[in-house]
Formats: C-alpha cells, sequence, structure tokens
C-alpha cells in the first residue's frame, strides 16, 4: 500500500489535491493512505515514512523548498514532487532531487502521468539489483546504491553509498548487464549512475557525492542524449 503526503498551507486546494490522487490511484487500482498536512512542520513532525510527497512551495513559515531540504536529509530516496503556482523555483528543485515539478492549477491528465511514473519508480526504486561473484560468494547490488563503477582490468571497483566493493568481471559483460537501467559508459573505465549526475562539461560529470569523471570526447554527444532522455522519463518540469 502506497502512503503519500500532500502539504499546503491552503486547506481546500490541500483537499482536493488529496481527493484527486486518491480518485486517480482508485482507477488505476493502487490501494494507498494519504495524510493531509497545512505546513512544512507538521509534514516534517509525521511518524510516518512516506513513498511520495506532494509539496506546495509557497506557504507561511516554513516555505516549501525549506521544508524540502530537511526532509531530504532523513529521506534521500523517497518520491518528492513540487506544486506550485509559479516557476521560480524549478532549478531549486533539482538541488532536493524533486522528481516533478507541477504548476497550478493542476491539471487531472498531468497529474495521472506523474502519478504513473511515481508509482512505476516506486516499485522498481529497491527492486533492481545485479548479482556478482566474489571469493565463491554471491552479493547482491541494489542498482539504486551505486554511484558508478570502475574498471581496472578485470576488476570492477563499485562505488556506493555503503563505500567501495571490489570483484572480478569482464566490463562487455557488466555494460549488458546495465543496458537500459540508468547507467550509461562515459570513459573506457567508468559506468556511471545518471540518477547522481549533478554537473557535467565535454570534460568531466561531477557527481552529487562530489566525486568528478572523466567523459571521452568521442561519448559526449550520446551522453548529453542520454541524460536529457533520463532526465525526461525521470523528473523534470510538467
Amino acid at each position: 500500500m502506497l502512503s503519500i503526503a500532500v502539504c499546503d498551507d491552503e486547506i481546500i486546494e490541500c483537499c482536493n489535491m488529496a481527493r484527486k490522487i486518491k480518485e486517480i490511484l482508485e482507477e488505476m487500482k493502487i490501494s494507498c493512505i494519504i495524510r493531509q498536512f497545512g505546513n512544512g512542520r507538521e509534514l516534517l513532525q509525521a511518524p510516518e515514512s512516506f513513498d511520495i510527497v506532494f509539496l506546495d512551495i509557497m506557504m507561511h513559515g516554513m516555505d516549501g523548498m525549506e521544508t524540502a531540504q530537511i526532509f531530504r536529509e532523513k529521506a534521500y530516496d523517497k518520491i518528492l514532487i513540487f506544486v506550485s503556482s509559479s516557476r521560480e523555483y524549478v532549478f531549486e528543485a533539482y538541488d532536493v532531487e524533486a522528481f516533478q515539478y507541477l504548476l497550478k492549477p493542476v491539471d487531472n491528465r498531468k497529474l495521472k502521468n506523474v502519478l504513473k511514473k511515481a508509482v512505476l519508480k516506486t516499485k522498481s526504486r529497491l527492486e533492481e539489483f545485479i548479482i556478482v561473484s566474489k571469493e565463491r560468494q554471491k552479493k547482491k547490488l541494489f542498482l539504486d546504491d551505486i554511484y558508478y563503477f570502475e574498471i581496472k582490468g578485470r576488476i570492477v571497483n563499485v562505488h556506493g553509498i555503503e563505500g567501495i566493493f571490489a570483484y572480478y568481471e569482464q566490463i562487455g559483460g557488466l555494460e549488458d548487464k546495465l543496458r537500459n537501467k540508468g547507467f550509461f559508459r562515459c570513459h573506457k573505465s567508468y559506468l556511471i549512475n545518471l540518477k547522481y549526475v549533478d554537473v557535467y562539461n565535454r570534460q568531466e560529470v561531477i557527481l552529487e557525492n562530489g566525486e568528478k569523471i572523466m567523459i571521452a570526447k568521442r561519448r559526449y554527444e550520446e551522453f548529453c542524449r542520454e541524460i536529457l532522455k533520463y532526465m525526461r522519463e525521470n523528473g523534470g518540469i510538467v
């Protein structure tokens, strides 16, 4: 069952958004619990862990952007969807990894499309993994927890949330496993998770953890296409 929060200091708008979300999910035959909050502090103090949060930006007291920054510190992997009557905060929304940015008044068709994507992402986020072998043991590596793969000969160093894990594998086989999984081989020695790309130019990619990864000149144009495709499929302005 999905757990959803709607936070908006305009009570009527908050109720209407919660009602629309419930109706759409019922159409999709997805059970859910929806809680409503009138300000950011109430949301942050809630004991529940929400799968999806709809957050208004321009609220009295603690605004939506400040709320989102604190929310991200303890729930980095949850889906955050901003709802605002202004485009002014679009770029700030990327800083807190917003999944989507909906403009008020929210069109029902757009809301439905965003919910479909959010539900799919919620279902798949922690489920996708690869199995690797090391010293006669098998290890499960969740793709969502991996920043990048670094290849040194036949040794693959997996850089992720839990640190670095090394094992033996052919780069060709690894690339095949990760095809259409949100990874891109930007250099002969690196396969990066596009989810964690923060800044990039023709020479390098800077990931959200601050690490810099080289981009091969011949791969730059393809990288640009792939990162834009990834952004369209996983977030952006609606």
